[in-house]
């Protein structure tokens, strides 16, 4: 008992710089902007406490509520059409099991590029006058269209570049779901004559709800604090039609250098996304099985 003990104390003692370490790489710039958006900062650099009026300033602003509507549309917009998309990548490749190895690493491949380099990608892909999408559409007798210049259509193109890109990792996190159900439930379906359509309604999506509960934790924090693939896109335009609440944050902090004001939309932003897990993994706790 005591050998234990002293084996549990050391172990302790080793990790404890490490997780030390962690915790404050953490807690610091949290804490931090906790402490800045309650702060009013000049242009100097100079800081006075300011109390709640960042706050204030932020509920009055009708741009915060613009980019929160934005950020909201683009999450649920992407998150649906990853999961219906990803949750049909995994059965295919669940059900051709005897799919080469190259064509299997191919389709899970775009998650793997980094987002500077997707979105510079589709920046060619999407250019109105010598992009490969408006070409595709002038064969097919359709017009072309302003993928990214478009206030109508530049959330729901955002929204089809992640699609293309995470759908990978979230078919990967449903095959591994789908690898794991019980043979017997299946082997009673067939013997009881079901089809494979209500197979797959009463008993495989059933089955993977967890998995796919997991799989919306896992990209919502993703999704929910969207930067990069817009940054490099379109920038928040065309006329703040893309301009999400880290966008705007970013905007109010390093561009117009108002920290304090830009610490209180990255807080809020902060609380989104912590509301948002909180409430999925009660979800996936209530689905388990």
């Amino acid at each position: 008992m005591d050998t234990s003990n002293s084996q549990k104390a050391q172990l302790a003692a080793l990790s404890a710089p490490s997780v030390i370490f962690t915790v404050v790489m953490i807690a610091f710039p949290f804490c931090y902007t906790i402490w800045i958006s309650f702060q009013a900062v000049s242009a100097t650099g100079m800081m006075r406490f300011d109390g709640v009026a960042n706050y204030v300033r932020m509920v009055k602003d009708g741009q915060f509520w613009n980019g929160l509507w934005i950020t909201i549309y683009l999450y649920v917009l992407s998150l649906t059409l990853q999961l219906v998309c990803g949750t049909a990548l995994a059965l295919l490749l669940f059900r051709a099991r005897r799919l080469p190895g190259f064509i299997r690493s191919l389709f899970i491949s775009p998650f793997m590029l980094p987002p500077v380099v997707a979105g510079m990608m589709w920046l060619i892909i999407l250019d109105p006058s010598l992009g490969a999408a408006n070409y595709i559409l002038t064969s097919l007798g359709l017009p072309p269209s302003n993928w990214l210049a478009s206030p109508a259509l530049v959330v729901p193109t955002l929204a089809l570049i992640d699609t293309w890109q995470w759908t990978p990792y979230v078919a990967l996190i449903v095959l591994g779901g789908l690898q794991s159900l019980p043979p017997s439930v299946y082997e009673a379906a067939e013997i009881d004559g079901a089809s494979r359509t209500k197979t797959l309604f009463r008993i495989t999506l059933p089955l993977l709800l967890p998995t796919l509960v997991t799989a919306m934790v896992l990209r919502s924090v993703d999704l929910l604090r969207f930067f990069d693939l817009i940054y490099i896109t379109t920038q928040g335009g065309p006329a703040n039609a893309s301009t999400t609440l880290n966008i705007y944050g970013f905007r109010m902090g390093f561009e117009f250098f108002q920290f304090g004001y830009a610490g209180a939309l990255m807080i809020t932003l902060s609380a989104l996304v912590l509301g948002v897990v909180l409430a999925l993994n009660r979800l996936r706790n209530a689905v388990a099985w």
